[in-house]
């Protein structure tokens, strides 16, 4: 699990001129709900979200704030981006109850696409999916899934049901059936190849 912080402070002026205001200022308005208790409105500093959110586990990971001395893990439930400028303009947090699983989209690291005996022979990978949603305590939340492709043969794929997830980690779509055992990557034959084959076979006999 990721260790990433942020200092927020507490807000009191709402409202879309207040929420413009603090942009000017360089601040993110932002909320906090959930956990059964009353949402909470805060800011952040600009610069802080942005250096933040540069890494991938701000969007997979607990993040804790801190709110008027008290420490608050939450997870990013939703973040609105300028139409246009490098800038975050609203974030939604979700407080983490850690006696509750949460469910979270988490993302997909492929390995081995290079080395791969599949790729070495001419396939090529596709990825299918590039996250996805498991179920688990907050302390239990993967930052990411690694999905291994060096054994995956020509022409073949893996599906959720193939990816080892770690420890109190389930699959949401799995727990639906198993019609929803998705598949997340594949190596297949670029097209044309196999009619390239064909024609340099038939030359190589008429000569």
């Amino acid at each position: 699990m990721s260790n990433i912080k942020l200092d927020a402070e507490l807000r009191t002026d709402l409202g879309k001129g207040a929420s413009r205001r603090l942009r000017h200022e360089e601040k993110v308005p932002a909320i906090v709900y959930g956990a059964g208790q009353q949402p909470v409105s805060i800011t952040l500093e600009q610069r802080h979200v942005m250096k933040a959110q540069e890494a991938e586990a701000f969007y997979s990971s607990i993040i804790t704030l801190s709110v008027a001395g008290e420490a608050v893990d939450v997870l990013v439930k939703d973040m609105q981006r300028h139409a246009y400028k490098p800038r975050v303009q609203h974030i939604d947090f979700q407080r983490v109850d850690n006696t509750k699983a949460i469910h979270k989209a988490v993302p997909l690291h492929f390995l081995n696409e290079d080395s791969a005996e599949a790729v070495k022979n001419g396939g090529k990978v596709h990825h299918l999916a590039t996250e996805i949603e498991v179920s688990c305590l907050a302390k239990d939340l993967p930052e990411y899934i690694e999905v291994d492709v060096a054994n995956l043969e020509l022409g073949s794929s893996l599906h959720i049901s193939d990816i080892a997830l770690p420890e109190g980690v389930t699959s949401v779509e799995l727990a639906k059936g198993e019609d929803h055992d998705q598949a997340v990557v594949s190596i297949t034959t670029p097209k044309g190849t196999s009619e390239e084959a064909s024609d340099s076979e038939e030359e190589a006999t008429e000569e």
